[in-house]
């Protein structure tokens, strides 16, 4: 059922387009999330929706930090974590169309370094790794899906055994000698969620000479109107900065001294970056219009299908178990969907317990920050808070329960 994009289902549950905003149940939307807040159980929420053309749900509540007077909105600045993926993978893709770079070449092409990269196969009775090399080049295409063999210490035990073998710097640093884990897998033989858009990032920097923040911001932010996104949390954007919170034996606090590094070596295009709600879902509206906005096309409309179309081609188990349940709680995105993986997206090919539509996409940042992007139905939204640890016990539930009223809302079962 379309909602955003057919004339009937617009008359009898939204209106005409231009007037969508008022038929969206605003107070239904704004109840769960001020509810939210009140309990206490997030500090502040911003949330936000939109269709191909505009925007029909934008709130906030709660507040950005403890010392602060402003409250909680969708242009407060947050750090989106793993949200930053979608857009270097956009950047890449521009690349590909240039004639850049390919898919399926081996990456090692442009990023030498990859050359080393071993597979690791265990530790001796020493505990130092057993590695050889792998059985195949990683090329692009596994980076974008994750099945290079790469992973992550919060989620691998083998890669946080390793790094504490090897005395390796840590992601935090910023330095690129922190990519340098192994994989844990053969590159195109199995699934891991990964660093690896990371090293994306890193052939966008050696194709285009500059650095990665840099390329994003004449080629993807200045284009959209992405005024307050950025690797570096500059002036405008510092006043607006909203403070991290922790929840520790189920007490939510204020940690103010968490931030990303800034300026540092190596800007994370798999996590690094700052933005508002107000500037994402720019973002996100111009994937669901085939990579057009205000008349500029970012990406072509085949490319934005490459992005969304299935490159795992089984389901994949994405349930992930933490190894530090202070920064992450296990993670299991709708476990009785049938997911697979587009090109930095999950994708849902069975319709979610949420409502979204069959082949749908989406993906997460650390913080607790979601959005989700319905081709079929024509909407996007995303949804932003400051608390870690990840799949918060409160405000996971609440991103939940946010989509499927949305989903509820738009389609008149309230």
């Amino acid at each position: 059922m379309v909602i955003c994009n057919n004339l009937n289902i617009i008359q009898i549950f939204l209106g005409p387009i231009e007037n969508a905003e008022p038929y969206m149940n605003k107070s239904l939307l704004d109840k769960l999330l001020k509810s939210a807040v009140e309990k206490g159980d997030v500090h502040g929420v911003a949330a936000m929706v939109s269709c191909d053309k505009e925007t029909i749900y934008k709130t906030g509540f709660g507040i950005s930090g403890p010392n602060k007077c402003q409250g909680m909105n969708a242009d407060t600045v947050i750090w989106i974590a793993s949200m930053t993926k979608a857009i270097t993978a956009t950047a890449a893709m521009q690349l590909v169309e240039r004639g850049h770079l390919t898919l399926d070449k081996p990456a090692s092409h442009i990023l030498p370094r990859l050359k080393s990269i071993k597979v690791l196969e265990g530790f001796n009775e020493n505990g130092m790794p057993k590695l050889r090399p792998p059985k195949s080049d990683i090329t692009l295409r596994h980076l974008l899906t994750h099945t290079a063999g790469f992973g992550y210490d919060v989620w691998h035990k083998p890669i946080k055994d390793f790094i504490k073998s090897t005395n390796m710097p840590s992601r935090s640093s910023g330095s690129p000698e922190a990519l340098l884990t192994p994989l844990m897998f053969d590159p195109g033989t199995s699934w891991a969620y990964s660093i690896a858009i990371d090293w994306v990032g890193l052939m966008i920097e050696e194709i285009t000479k500059q650095k990665l923040g840099s390329y994003l911001k004449t080629n993807i932010f200045k284009p959209l109107g992405m005024k307050s996104t950025g690797f570096l949390i500059n002036k405008a954007m510092q006043p607006k900065l909203a403070t991290m919170y922790k929840r520790e034996n189920g007490i939510l606090g204020p940690d103010p001294k968490f931030q990303m590094k800034q300026n540092p070596e190596l800007e994370s295009g798999g996590g690094g970056l700052y933005s508002t709600l107000n500037d994402y879902i720019l973002f996100l509206r111009m994937l669901l219009n085939n990579g057009n906005s205000n008349n500029q096309q970012i990406l072509l409309p085949d490319t934005i299908q490459t992005m969304f179309k299935n490159h795992t081609e089984t389901n994949i188990d994405m349930k992930m178990n933490s190894t530090n349940q202070s920064i992450s709680a296990d993670v299991d995105f709708f476990p009785r969907t049938k997911k697979s993986w587009g090109l930095s997206f999950m994708r849902n090919d069975e319709v979610t317990e949420t409502g979204r539509a069959a082949g749908s996409l989406g993906w997460a940042g650390l913080s607790n920050c979601y959005f989700w992007i319905d081709p079929s139905n024509k909407i996007v939204g995303v949804f932003g808070t400051q608390i870690l640890p990840f799949i918060d016990e409160k405000a996971f539930p609440l991103y939940i329960n946010f989509e499927k009223t949305v989903y509820r809302s738009l389609l008149g079962k309230n």
